[in-house]
């Protein structure tokens, strides 16, 4: 199923909103049939933010970060939104194997079978669009995905966000978790606050942070979000090393840099015939000025074999 002119280079960065190259993940696009596509996307094996998991899967929020990425490309390539529009995310998922993710010898070449759906036009314009996703790696399923989000023109946009269009984040950070809790090494990478009432914590970003932030934001992204849910989670189960292998997020409100937000962690118990072994399932709920901004429904796997 590998097609090689999928993997060639990389797309247009200005097609996936990234300011970086490094942090393009998207190689190629054809059209398969009708509202039907074919992207190609390569993970690397050492990415400077989504790294290797416990030295074993590529990091799923590739993943989730190639299915957002899809959705743009197909926005400015097919449906001919203009570049300059903004995206609003309603909600968005993904789910993958464990063998999916596993390391090879070499960057992993995903193939994205994407199906458009659910296409609104106002005056023309698509306004809201949604699509599928099943992702195949050396021709076989290892996922699939899904995302639904509004578009909307600048100047709607700056009318939207009022006086916090074009909002900073501040220079003080809050103090962080320690890394080794959540899989990561280093503060400068963590997304949650050291103290924990009650079970739970004040989402924290590092405005410098070159792939949160790769390029200006007036809110918290939901790519920030996602990573602040799976954090949570590994947190709260104490498996720093634990593999992420479903998320399904929804976006109410934005998050925004001017007042705490803070993630809450509880666990959800589900139908033992409908999950893996090894699989935990987790709510976190996204809580700022008393209302839900978002809410991350996630699956972890402890890393135990099969």
């Amino acid at each position: 199923m590998n097609e090689p002119d999928l993997f060639e280079r990389t797309v247009p960065r200005a097609l996936v909103h990234r300011a970086a190259i490094s942090e393009v993940l998207l190689t190629g696009i054809s059209r398969s049939g009708e509202d039907t596509y074919r992207i190609g996307a390569q993970w690397s094996r050492g990415h400077s933010y989504y790294g290797a998991v416990a030295g074993r899967w590529h990091d799923p929020m590739l993943f989730a970060e190639t299915i957002r990425q899809a959705g743009l490309l197909l926005a400015h390539q097919v449906l001919e939104i203009p570049l300059g529009f903004s995206f609003l995310t309603e909600a968005t998922s993904f789910e993958i194997a464990e063998d999916g993710a596993r390391l090879g010898r070499g960057p992993a070449h995903v193939v994205l079978e994407v199906r458009l759906h659910g296409v609104v036009r106002r005056r023309g314009v698509v306004s809201l669009y949604a699509y599928d996703v099943v992702a195949h790696r050396d021709g076989r399923r290892i996922g699939s995905g899904r995302l639904t989000a509004n578009c909307v023109s600048s100047a709607v946009y700056r009318r939207l966000r009022g006086d916090r269009a074009g909002a900073t984040a501040p220079r003080e950070v809050l103090n962080g978790i320690n890394p080794e809790l959540v899989g990561r090494t280093c503060e400068f990478d963590v997304v949650l606050g050291a103290e924990c009432v009650d079970g739970a914590r004040q989402l924290r970003a590092e405005p410098d942070h070159p792939v949160l932030f790769d390029h200006p934001v007036d809110h918290l992204p939901g790519m920030v979000l996602m990573e602040a849910a799976r954090q949570a989670a590994l947190a709260a189960l104490g498996l720093p090393d634990g593999l992420l292998v479903a998320c399904d997020a929804e976006f109410h409100k934005y998050v925004e840099f001017d007042s705490p937000c803070l993630v809450v962690t509880t666990e959800s118990v589900m139908d033992a015939s409908s999950t893996s072994p090894g699989s935990r399932h987790l709510r976190v709920e996204f809580h700022q000025a008393d209302s839900v901004a978002a809410v991350c429904q996630v699956t972890v796997h402890d890393g135990s074999e099969k």
